[in-house]
């Protein structure tokens, strides 16, 4: 059964540079390493765009990750991507059943400016099991690295 998890983080920066930050292809990589060390993305962000979320696999060493969909992208407000399948060795899988069951899941980054800080909210679809307790402990790290980076 779907449901939603959230995050959200406060930055002491103006959100053109959290939003900058969290999507520029250099501080990805850096922030995202909480996730898995190599992740990177391939593809852009604008409304409508195929974009490639990727790393080394940690057992195999070979590319893998996630193929979706940017859903929306209104600038310094909001980016909404929706997962349409998995990358495995390179090749893409839509279909199979490993990943029908969380194929059309969305994530949700919002940025809300408050005097000098931005809050960055996340909101994850979820079907519960490992990968949910597994966002649990990496969103949180994930997004004080953001703030790291933000900050400087």
């Amino acid at each position: 059964m779907k449901h939603k998890l959230n995050f959200s983080i406060v930055i002491n920066a103006p959100k053109a540079k959290v939003w900058s930050t969290m999507l520029d292809d250099a501080t990805y990589r850096v922030w995202t390493e909480a996730f898995s060390p190599g992740s990177h993305y391939v593809g852009e962000w604008s409304k409508g765009s195929k974009i490639f979320f990727l790393g080394p696999d940690p057992t195999t060493g070979k590319m893998g990750g996630m193929v979706s969909r940017i859903k929306e992208n209104r600038l310094h407000e909001c980016i909404s991507i929706e997962h349409l399948g998995m990358v495995h060795d390179g090749k893409e899988d839509t279909t199979s059943e490993a990943v029908k069951a969380w194929v059309g899941m969305n994530e949700n980054y919002t940025f809300k400016e408050n005097g000098k800080n931005t809050e960055v909210l996340v909101e994850l679809d979820s079907t519960g099991g490992d990968f949910e307790e597994m966002f649990k402990d990496m969103w949180p790290k994930a997004l004080q690295k953001l703030k790291e980076l933000a900050e400087k």
